[in-house]
């Protein structure tokens, strides 16, 4: 299959294209702010009364005639592009394929050499967020505003929280083990170097062994003789430093010591430089660099609770070696068999952290409308991602039942080659939603190949269902479309049968906003669709009731800029009380309560709307691999940058060679 990189077949549709867009932006643009004007967030009315000489009241009144003049003024030639712009979508591909021109960054070929399927097997990562930038007017009525800032910051973040180190933390002792992982390598710059054995010290432990194996580009003697131990990392654990933790008597540290540890982490640095200036992010006050705010790793500071001291340990050891130690593209994991847990009868970790997961491999976006935001999101994502799906949809009446003002709002990304790709419209819409082209984009990408040549591939959907709530019958009716889809795309792009398999199938998985949750008792009939008979839910206990500790993705868009939750570190903390999830995420409708938000926080049982989801499915894989969930995530680093929290999902492939 071709994958489409423009929008047109050639380039005169392309320049006639962007010629009708430009008479209709000057409109669009003015219509935007002058809605927008009008629509305040919660931040902004705090501004506000702090006004005494009521200056934005007297700003509105000013500029409110000169944007309906302009408006005004700009209306024929709107008219004039629409009629040339709505013709040209019959013609228009549903996705545009963007890969990373710079060689120097690229590394997707790579990739592909390190798994061979010959080992015990490899983990993947995958991350879902629904990050609201919409038009600036429409992204109002959820509390957040100056989309082409947030486009740039999120893509910052998220760009910064997967390519920090990967420090697997293994305690051997069961007391004090609650280091934070949050932000850790917040600390460190991600550098390459040679893989020796480094002992450094730790708060509340005696040393640290880093363990370098496959962790860098130079690959000498000494890293050859490590393979050989008995500490040699799975095949999916490149890029990964071990850290073995011993317990001494109470684990502290002096006021001495905690000094030089501190003196020692700022003169590391930060983990990325910042590749644009702050003057456009600070336009919005959830870009602003706090204390204790560790959303950005560029950022110096982060809050003292999760900052974990690093101070070198006995004998003399340059510190540039100990931070090449912390390897670039990875995340802190915590062995399960050791880490501290309330719910010790699950099988894999879960928690709630501040940053996206390290080595994340895959992310589907959803709620990128606007077009230009959607650029900027791409630009800050390829410093990472060096394949992208963007501007997914269709335009106009083409190829749906009612006109589309806007696409479907997805987004892909992802670190492995993209082989193939589809998209598909839901033609149920209604209300608000009909404007959208909502739909499902499926992608099967390459992640390896065997030693006899045969591809190792992986399906990952992303959807974005109804949002109206009510709307049961058209989700129902959604999910069955999807299903469907599902099926025919694995089928027309198969190119193995059972007798002479070409390609083996590691992963299937399906993420996205699904605009229902588990627990509400208005959602029962997609709570019992079929669909999860064939994926599985991680967070999911059956129809009607989730895990204990899964909580929930949607936010009070109320309480966005309060000073409890408008940084990643405070967020995360908030949500892991019961009492601060109550008061900042929305809760399950249910039947015997009333409407009102506030009213029946306190009555109702459970931790919040879980209404983005990450599935997975064991069915049409390769017969002799195993799929497991590894680790599950609640992602806090986009606080105050949009009204969901992100997930993650890692799973591990076992090939069942040479288990341990």
């Amino acid at each position: 299959m071709v994958l489409y990189t423009s929008p047109f077949p050639n380039s005169f549709l392309s320049v006639l294209h962007s010629f009708s867009w430009g008479l209709i932006f000057p409109c669009y643009w003015l219509a935007d702010r002058l809605v927008g004007s009008f629509v305040p967030t919660t931040y902004e009315k705090r501004q506000r009364a702090d006004d005494p000489c009521y200056f934005h009241a007297l700003c509105i009144i000013i500029t409110t005639p000169i944007y309906l003049a302009l408006l005004v003024a700009s209306l024929p030639f709107a008219l004039i592009g629409f009629l040339l712009w709505s013709p040209l979508q019959s013609a228009r591909r549903p996705y545009i394929y963007s890969r990373l021109k710079d060689k120097n960054h690229a590394n997707g070929a790579t990739l592909l050499t390190e798994w061979k399927a010959a080992g015990s097997g490899k983990s993947f990562c995958f991350g879902s967020a629904n990050v609201c930038l919409l038009p600036d007017s429409l992204a109002r009525f959820n509390n957040v505003f100056n989309t082409q800032a947030r486009a740039k910051e999120i893509g910052r973040r998220i760009r910064n929280g997967a390519s920090r180190p990967q420090i697997k933390i293994y305690i051997d002792s069961p007391t004090n083990t609650s280091i934070s992982a949050a932000s850790f390598s917040s600390l460190v710059s991600p550098q390459g170097g040679d893989n020796r054995t480094v002992n450094a010290g730790i708060k509340r432990t005696t040393s640290m062994e880093y363990k370098g194996d496959n962790c860098g580009s130079n690959n000498g003697e000494e890293n050859r003789e490590d393979k050989g131990g008995s500490g040699e990392p799975h095949e999916g654990e490149e890029n990964t430093c071990i850290v073995r933790i011993n317990g001494e008597e109470n684990g502290h540290m002096s006021d001495t010591e905690t000094d030089t540890v501190n003196g020692q982490a700022r003169a590391s640095g930060p983990a990325e430089p910042s590749l644009e200036g702050d003057a456009e992010i600070s336009k919005t006050p959830n870009h602003k660099q706090k204390e204790g705010d560790s959303g950005s790793l560029d950022s110096y500071s982060a809050s003292r609770e999760s900052l974990v001291k690093v101070r070198v340990g006995d004998g003399t050891v340059d510190q540039s070696t100990v931070n090449n130690k912390l390897l670039y593209k990875a995340s802190i994991m915590k062995k399960t068999s050791v880490r501290k847990k309330k719910h010790t009868d699950e099988t894999f970790d879960h928690e709630i952290s501040a940053f996206f997961p390290a080595n994340l491999d895959f992310l589907c976006l959803q709620e990128v409308f606007d077009k230009r935001a959607a650029e900027k999101l791409k630009e800050q994502l390829h410093h990472y991602f060096e394949y992208i799906v963007y501007d997914v949809g269709v335009y106009s009446c083409h190829g749906c039942c009612s006109f589309k003002f806007v696409n479907s709002g997805l987004l892909f990304a992802s670190r492995y080659p993209v082989m193939d790709a589809a998209y598909h419209c839901y033609p149920n819409g209604r209300g608000m939603d009909s404007l959208a082209s909502k739909g499902a984009l499926f992608l099967k990408v390459q992640v390896g190949s065997t030693t006899q040549d045969q591809r190792i591939v992986g399906y990952i959907s992303c959807t974005h269902l109804q949002a109206i709530a009510g709307d049961t019958t058209v989700r129902c009716e959604q999910l069955d479309m999807l299903q469907d889809w599902l099926s025919e795309f694995r089928k027309s792009t198969s190119s193995s049968s059972t007798a002479n398999p070409e390609e083996l199938v590691a992963f299937d998985v399906l993420c996205g906003d699904l605009n229902f949750d588990n627990c509400s008792s208005e959602d029962k009939l997609e709570q019992q669709h079929s669909l999860f008979t064939h994926y599985k839910d991680p967070c999911r206990v059956g129809p009607g009731e989730d895990k204990p500790w899964a909580i929930g993705t949607l936010l009070d868009p109320e309480g966005l800029y309060d000073e409890e939750v408008c940084t990643p570190d405070n967020l995360q903390k908030v949500l892991e009380s019961e009492e601060g999830r109550k008061g900042y995420l929305v809760y399950p409708t249910s039947k015997n309560h009333s409407s009102s938000q506030k009213g029946r926080k306190a009555s109702l049982k459970g931790n919040g709307r879980r209404i983005d989801y990450m599935l997975y499915t064991e069915e049409g894989l390769y017969l002799e691999w195993k799929v497991e969930v590894e680790e599950f995530s609640f992602i806090t680093q986009l606080a105050g940058l949009t009204d969901h929290l992100p997930v993650a999902m890692r799973l591990m492939v076992s090939t069942g060679e040479d288990d341990p």
